[in-house]
């Protein structure tokens, strides 16, 4: 258990995994949450959602892709909090199944910004008050994609595989100072946007999965708090696939 009630940052907190991961934080760690997200009325009612499961919490409205925001969350969450504990760095931009040849300079520029870059900064500025403390965790979102390969979607791919290449010079670089860094790859998870899809689609992505079904958010929010939990203080620049099988076809 986290102990003397940590304090965890949460990027991407307003929905799916992030709002998952945030309120699992708060039943099962107790751990003070700030909700990163650019939505603003989704992310102040997932701080609601967080204050009635007992959890305090503050929402501040960030762009990962903008430095200026990164450090404002940073230091509203020392203002507030006085510390920074852990974070999931889960922020991030799906890409829609399109031919390598067929995608713009905007295409690459937009995904990679939010995937590989936002995680960067969200790190940029996390790991210095880790230092401070000498202690401290962080998971990072990769993907399934980031592990192997997935036809149609490479620009996805190569920002999910740059994730891990970040998360292990990182972890490899601050592992004396106390701080932990490691990344989960999930495969399909029901999100808003899988609800969308038709009931054929559905029927053969879950068949895609050794398991016989796609994951539910808290499943992966699970696996990011083991991995910020004191239950993984031998764990460094590992990747947790969280994929029902997928990977392992």
């Amino acid at each position: 258990m986290m102990s003397n009630q940590k304090v965890a940052i949460v990027t991407g907190g307003s929905s799916d995994i992030g709002m998952a991961t945030a309120v699992a934080l708060a039943k099962e760690e107790r751990a003070k949450i700030v909700i990163a997200a650019r939505r603003e009325k989704e992310g102040e009612e997932t701080t609601q959602l967080l204050k009635e499961a007992g959890s305090d919490s503050i929402f501040v409205k960030t762009d990962v892709t903008n430095e200026d925001d990164v450090k404002a969350l940073v230091e509203k969450t020392i203002k507030a909090y006085g510390s920074l504990d852990c974070a999931f760095n889960n922020a991030g931009l799906e890409e829609a199944e399109t031919s390598l040849v067929e995608e713009t300079s905007n295409d690459f520029d937009k995904i990679m910004n939010v995937n590989v870059k936002g995680v960067w900064l969200c790190m940029k500025y996390e790991i210095p008050q880790m230092i401070q403390k000498g202690a401290g965790a962080i998971v990072n979102m990769s993907s399934g994609a980031g592990v192997i390969g997935i036809p149609q979607t490479p620009i996805y791919d190569a920002s999910k595989h740059a994730v891990l290449g970040l998360t292990k010079s990182a972890a490899l670089t601050y592992a004396k100072s106390g701080i932990r860094i490691n990344a989960v790859a999930p495969s399909l998870v029901k999100t808003d946007m899988i609800a969308s899809y038709d009931k054929q689609f559905m029927e053969t992505l879950k068949s895609m999965h050794p398991i016989g079904r796609i994951a539910d958010p808290k499943e992966i929010a699970n696996a990011v708090v083991w991995l910020l939990s004191d239950r993984t203080s031998f764990i460094v620049g590992h990747t947790l696939l969280v994929d029902g099988g997928i990977v392992s076809r």
